[in-house]
């Protein structure tokens, strides 16, 4: 594209724009709008048929009263929305399987099994006191139940938590949610 001194130039990838000063081959000089003198490879520069004024370009659409009721409307900030389901998502989940927690489990009886699951959840649910964690989800299966009824006497020894079935469309009814009261307390 041809330039000329005096073109007023648009700046591609910037909010930049100005009036040519300087031409020196393929480097253009532009004094932007704030005064400033600023070089850039013409490649990088798109020339505007004619500068318009500020003023014009406000209000070339609208009165002047439509621009002064918008701005006289107060706003509300966008604040970055979250969905109710994220809002709700644990932040912990621990898997009781056997299969999670041991390399191999052969020669375990189910009684040392239980009582592997039943640690692993009293000192994850211990650590998530301990760090101010509010939501847990332990997913421990369906099975015969035999795990999930020891998991609801653990859970109703401690006074600051509540339980329930975890959501059924992620975890099917093999899991079981624990919400943390976090205690606040005072100096």
């Amino acid at each position: 594209m041809a330039f000329k001194l005096g073109d007023y130039v648009l700046v591609l990838d910037e909010d930049l724009s100005g009036i040519i000063k300087k031409i020196d081959k393929h480097t253009i000089s532009i004094e932007t709008d704030d005064g400033f003198l600023i070089d850039f490879q013409d490649k990088e520069l798109v020339k505007k048929e004619k500068k318009q004024s500020i003023k014009n370009q406000l209000f070339a659409n609208s009165s002047i009263n439509d621009v002064v009721l918008e701005k006289e409307q107060p706003t509300r900030k966008n604040q970055a929305k979250k969905r109710a389901k994220d809002r709700y998502e644990p932040t912990m989940e621990v898997d009781l399987h056997v299969h999670q927690l041991v390399k191999s489990f052969k020669g375990m009886s189910k009684h040392d099994m239980l009582t592997l699951q039943l640690d692993t959840a009293r000192h994850k649910l211990d650590y998530a006191i301990k760090k101010r964690i509010q939501k847990i989800v332990f997913i421990h299966g369906v099975g015969e139940g035999v795990l999930k009824m020891e998991l609801e006497y653990l859970f109703g020894r401690y006074s600051n938590i509540k339980f329930y079935d975890a959501n059924y469309q992620k975890y099917g009814l093999g899991a079981t949610e624990v919400y943390i009261f976090q205690n606040v307390e005072s100096v």
